[in-house]
C-alpha cells in the first residue's frame, strides 16, 4: 500500500513581480501528478487555475490575474496532496496608465493596443499608433531592481503616457548602457520630430492666411463705408449690403469648408468605429479563434474565451454586439455537439471521458451527458461480449472445415491435429480478461459521476454538480440493472460454452452455438474454474456490491460440480479398462498389480480435484457424496463382470477358479491397505467425510469379494458334495444290510482327496485365504453329509458303526477348519444314527479311525498345519 503524498510546496516564482497577465513559471515540490491532479492556483489571491499549465511535478507556468493584494503567496492544491504552502511571495505592480477614452488634462498618444490574453501586438490602424521607440536609438534594458528605481524616483513612471512621467527613470531602464553618441543622436531625433509638429501647423495657419486677409479688408471697407454716410438710408443700405455679404460669405465659406468638415466628420466616425474595433475586438475575433481552437483541440482555451464572452456581452442590447454574440452561440452549440460525439466514441479512455464530460459542463450542455456516457460504455461492453463469442464460434468452424478437408485430402485421421487449448477455453480466457479489463473503468466513471469529481469548478458554482449529484442518486437502480446485464451476460456466454444444459431453451441461440462434439476433460474445466475465480477477484476488488457477482459464484459451484463429474467419470472409465490392463502374474503375496494401479488412478483424480474442492471466500462447498458413489462404482465396477473374465480361455496356464482367486486376493488387500491409504490421502489434503467414504467403499468392496467367493465356493465344494451321496451307495450299499466296518470307505477318501486339492490351489494363490476357504469347503461338505445321514430311514448296527466311522474321520481331519455351522452339522449328523452300545463297538471304532489316520498321515498333512483366524463368511 503506497502512503500518501505530501502537499504542494512553492519555492520559487520568476519573475517574482508584474503587472497583471504577466507570465510567471513556478517551481517546488509535488506539485501534481498531471493535469488533472492540479485542481486549485492562486496568486496574491486570485484563481490563475484557468490559464495554468502543468509542466512536471517541479513546473508550472501561468498568467497573473488581476488580484486583491499587492503582494500575496503562491498557493497551489492538488487531488493527492491537497492544499500546499509557499516560501516565496508575488508583488503585483500596478502602473496608472491613461487610456484613449479617458479625460485628461495631458494629450495622451494612443499607444498599440497590446492583448493580455495571447501576448501578442495587434496591429490597428496607423491614426492611432503611438511611436514604440520615441528616441529612434536601440534599447538596450538594463538590470536595474524595479525596486530600487521606485524608491529612486517615488511616485513617477517610466511610461511616457502616463502624467508622471521621469525621463530620467525611462533612461535609466532603456538606455543605462547607451553610448553619448547615440544618445546625442537622439536628441537630434526628438527634435526633428517636435519640428515636424510644428511645421504641420504652420503650414496649415500659413494655408489659411489669404483667406483670413480678405476678410479683414472686406471688414475695413464696409467699416469705412459706413463712417462716410451718416444717414439712416445709407446706414440701411449698407447694413442691408453688409447682410448680404455676410450671407454670401457664410455661403461661400460653408461651400469652402464643406467638404473639409464632411471629410472630418467621416475621419472621426471611422476613427471612432476603429477605437471600438479595438476595444471590443476580442468580441470580433472569437468566432474565427473558436473555430481555430477547435481545429487544434484547444478546447479550454475556447471554454474560456466562451465564459468571458457571456460575462461581457451575454445580456448586451447593441445590435452589433448581439450579433457577434449570435455567431459565438452557434459556434459553441456546434462545439457541443462535437464533443458530444467524441464523448460517446468506442473505446475511449477513463481521462478523455472525464475530459469531455467536464467540458460540456462547462459549456452548459444540454441532458446529462455523463449518464449517456454510462449509457454507451454499458452497450458497447455488451457488444464486445457478444462479438468475442461469435468470433471463436465462426473460428471453430472454420478449423472443423479446413482439418476434415486436410483429412480428405493428405489421408490423415481426424484426430490427429490436436490444439494446445479447446475454442471454448480460450475464448472464456478472452471473455473475463475482456470483462475485467473493461468493467473497472465503467465503474469508477459510475463512481464519479456519483461523487461528483467528474464536473469542475464552474459547475460546482453554478449549482450543476448538485443536480448532477442528485441526478445519480435517483439513477442508482438503472446502473445496478447495467452491472446485473453485464454479470448475467458474461455467466449466460460461460454457460454457452460449457454447460450449455443449464441454459433456457430460449437463450441457447443467443448465447450458444458451439459444436459440442466431446465435453471437456477435468484437467481444462479446472483451468477454466482458476480463470473464472480470478476473475472474480478481480471484480471484488473494485468493492461491487455481492448481490451483483452472487450469479458469477453460482456458476463457479455448477463449473465445480461438472469438473468433479466429468473427473469422476473419466476416472471411473480408466478404473474399467484396468481389468484390459491385467496380466494375472501374482507376486509372492498372489496380488497383481491392479491394486496399486487402482490406487494410483484414484490418487490422481484425488490431487486433479484438490483446487476444485477448495473453497475461496464466498464459494459453497461441494458435497463428498459424489465421491462416495464413485468408490461404490469403482468397487464394484465391472470386476466380477464377464467383461474381466472373457479372455480365462485364451490363457490355458490359469483356470477360472484361480483367476477369482487373484481377485479375492487383491480385494483383501484392498481392504487391509488400499483403502486405508486412500482415505490417509483424503485427511492428507483436508478433506472432510472421509469415515463415510470409506464406510461405503468397504461395504461395496465385502459384497464384491462375497460374490467372488461365492462364485468359487460354486465351482470347488459343489462337485465335492455332489460326488458324496453317490459314493455312499456305490455298488448298492444299503446301512440295513452291511458288514462290520474294516475301514473308511473310498468315497470319503476321494472327498478328502478333492478338499487337499482345493487347500493345494488356495495355498499356493494366497496362504492368507486357506482358512476362509477350507473352512466354507467343509460346511459344504458336513452340511451334505447330515442331510444324507438323516435322510436314512433306519441303520443296522455295523451300517450305525460304519456311519459313525466316516462321520468322525471327516470331522477330526478337518477340525482346525470347523466353524459353529460345521460343527452343527456333524452333530447333527452324529445324533441321527444309533448310540454304540458296547465297548467293543466303541474300541473297534477307535482303532479303525487310528487306522485311517496313519494310513493317509501324509495325505492329511496340510490340515495338521498352523493356521491364521478364520474368516468369517
Amino acid at each position: 500500500m503506497s502512503r500518501a503524498r505530501q502537499p504542494p510546496l512553492v519555492t520559487g516564482i520568476s519573475p517574482n513581480e508584474g503587472i497583471s497577465w504577466t507570465k510567471v513559471t513556478i517551481r517546488g515540490e509535488n506539485l501534481g501528478t498531471g493535469p488533472t491532479d492540479l485542481i486549485g492556483l492562486t496568486i496574491c489571491g486570485h484563481n490563475c487555475l484557468l490559464t495554468a499549465e502543468w509542466m512536471s511535478a517541479s513546473k508550472i507556468v501561468c498568467r497573473v490575474g488581476q488580484a486583491k493584494n499587492d503582494k500575496g503567496d503562491i498557493i497551489v492544491t492538488t487531488k493527492s496532496g491537497g492544499k500546499g504552502t509557499s516560501t516565496v511571495s508575488f508583488k503585483l505592480l500596478k502602473p496608472e496608465k491613461i487610456g484613449i477614452l479617458d479625460q485628461s488634462a495631458v494629450w495622451v498618444d494612443e499607444m498599440n493596443y497590446y492583448d493580455m490574453r495571447t501576448d501578442r501586438n495587434k496591429g490597428i490602424p496607423p491614426l492611432s499608433l503611438r511611436p514604440a521607440n520615441p528616441l529612434g536609438i536601440e534599447i538596450d534594458k538594463g538590470r536595474f531592481p524595479q525596486k530600487d528605481l521606485e524608491a529612486l524616483f517615488p511616485g513617477m513612471s517610466a511610461d511616457f503616457t502616463s502624467e508622471n512621467f521621469s525621463a530620467a527613470w525611462y533612461l535609466i531602464e532603456n538606455h543605462s548602457t547607451t553610448s553619448f553618441d547615440q544618445l546625442k543622436t537622439a536628441v537630434v531625433n526628438l527634435k526633428k520630430q517636435a519640428n515636424k509638429k510644428n511645421e504641420g501647423s504652420l503650414a496649415y495657419v500659413k494655408g489659411g492666411l489669404s483667406t483670413f486677409f480678405e476678410a479683414q479688408d472686406a471688414l475695413s471697407a464696409i467699416h469705412q463705408k459706413l463712417e462716410a454716410d451718416g444717414t439712416e438710408k445709407v446706414e440701411g443700405s449698407m447694413t442691408q449690403k453688409l447682410e448680404n455679404v455676410l450671407n454670401r460669405a457664410s455661403n461661400t465659406a460653408d461651400t469652402l469648408f464643406q467638404e473639409v468638415l464632411g471629410r472630418k466628420d467621416k475621419a472621426d466616425s471611422t476613427r471612432n468605429a476603429l477605437n471600438v474595433l479595438q476595444r471590443f475586438k476580442f468580441l470580433f475575433n472569437l468566432p474565427l479563434n473558436i473555430e481555430r481552437n477547435i481545429q487544434k483541440g484547444d478546447y479550454d482555451v475556447v471554454i474560456n474565451d466562451y465564459e468571458k464572452a457571456k460575462s461581457l456581452f451575454g445580456k448586451t442590447e447593441v445590435q452589433v454586439f448581439k450579433k457577434y454574440y449570435a455567431e459565438v452561440e452557434t459556434r459553441i452549440e456546434a462545439l457541443r455537439e462535437l464533443l458530444l460525439d467524441k464523448l460517446l466514441e468506442t473505446p475511449s479512455t477513463l481521462h478523455d471521458q472525464k475530459r469531455y464530460i467536464r467540458y460540456l459542463s462547462d459549456l452548459h450542455a444540454p441532458g446529462d451527458p455523463a449518464w449517456q456516457c454510462i449509457g454507451a460504455q454499458h452497450q458497447w461492453i455488451l457488444q464486445l461480449m457478444h462479438n468475442c463469442k461469435e468470433s471463436y464460434v465462426k473460428e471453430q468452424k472454420g478449423k472443423d472445415i479446413f482439418l476434415l478437408n486436410v483429412s480428405l485430402l493428405r489421408g490423415y485421421q481426424y484426430n490427429t491435429w490436436r490444439y494446445k487449448a479447446p475454442q471454448q477455453v480460450m475464448f472464456v480466457e478472452k471473455l473475463t480478461k475482456l470483462v475485467v479489463s473493461q468493467l473497472p473503468n465503467f465503474w469508477k466513471l459510475w463512481i464519479s459521476y456519483v461523487n461528483g469529481s467528474l464536473f469542475s469548478e464552474t459547475a460546482e458554482k453554478s449549482g450543476q454538480m448538485e443536480r448532477s449529484k442528485k441526478n445519480a442518486r435517483q439513477r442508482q437502480n438503472d446502473f445496478k440493472k447495467m452491472i446485473q446485464e453485464v454479470m448475467h451476460s458474461l455467466v449466460k456466454l460461460i454457460r454457452g460454452a460449457l454447460l450449455p444444459f443449464t441454459l433456457k431453451e430460449g437463450e441457447s441461440r443467443q448465447y450458444g452455438g458451439w459444436e459440442m462434439k466431446s465435453e471437456l476433460s477435468g484437467q481444462w474445466l479446472t483451468h477454466v474454474i482458476q480463470t473464472v475465480r480470478l476473475s472474480s477477484e478481480s471484480l471484488t476488488a473494485l468493492e461491487i456490491p455481492n448481490d451483483m457477482l452472487q450469479i458469477i459464484q453460482d456458476l463457479i459451484l455448477d463449473l465445480r460440480v461438472r469438473c468433479i463429474i466429468v473427473t469422476l467419470q473419466h476416472t471411473a472409465e480408466d478404473i474399467k479398462r484396468l481389468a484390459e490392463k491385467e496380466d494375472w502374474v501374482v507376486d509372492n503375496e498372489g496380488l497383481t498389480s491392479l491394486p496399486s494401479q487402482f490406487e494410483q488412478c484414484i490418487i490422481h483424480s484425488l490431487q486433479s480435484l484438490k483446487t476444485v474442492l477448495d473453497c475461496k471466500p464466498g464459494e459453497a462447498s461441494v458435497s463428498f457424496d459424489l465421491y462416495s458413489t464413485l468408490l461404490f462404482q469403482l468397487l464394484s465396477a465391472d470386476v466380477s463382470s464377464p467383461d474381466l473374465f472373457g479372455s480365462i480361455h485364451e490363457d490355458s496356464s490359469l483356470s477360472s477358479e484361480q483367476r477369482l482367486l487373484i481377485a479375492l486376493s487383491n480385494c483383501r488387500y484392498l481392504e487391509r491397505h488400499t483403502f486405508l491409504n486412500i482415505a490417509e490421502h483424503f485427511e492428507k489434503h483436508g478433506f472432510q467425510g472421509v469415515e463415510k467414504i470409506t464406510q461405503a467403499s468397504m461395504e461395496s468392496l465385502k459384497e464384491l469379494d462375497q460374490r467372488l467367493f461365492e462364485m468359487y465356493i460354486e465351482f470347488k465344494a459343489d462337485p465335492i458334495v455332489g460326488s458324496l451321496e453317490p459314493g455312499i451307495y456305490a455298488g448298492y450299499f444299503d446301512w440295513k444290510d452291511c458288514l462290520v466296518p474294516a475301514g473308511v470307505r473310498n468315497y470319503l477318501k476321494e472327498a478328502l482327496v478333492n478338499i487337499i486339492a482345493v487347500h493345494a490351489e488356495v495355498f499356493t494363490i494366497s496362504k492368507d485365504l486357506v482358512p476362509r476357504v477350507m473352512s466354507r469347503v467343509v460346511e459344504a461338505v458336513s452340511e451334505e453329509l447330515s442331510r444324507l445321514m438323516q435322510c436314512v430311514s433306519s441303520f443296522s448296527k455295523n451300517g450305525a458303526l460304519q456311519a459313525r466311522l466316516e462321520i468322525c474321520a471327516l470331522r477330526d481331519t478337518v477340525a482346525i477348519y470347523l466353524t459353529p455351522e460345521s460343527n452343527s452339522s456333524f452333530k447333527q449328523a452324529l445324533e441321527a444314527l444309533p448310540q454304540l452300545s458296547s465297548g467293543t463297538d466303541k474300541k473297534l471304532l477307535e482303532e479303525l479311525l487310528n487306522k485311517f489316520k496313519s494310513s493317509m498321515h501324509l495325505q492329511l498333512t496340510c490340515f495338521q498345519a498352523s493356521s491364521s483366524a478364520m474368516m468369517k463368511t
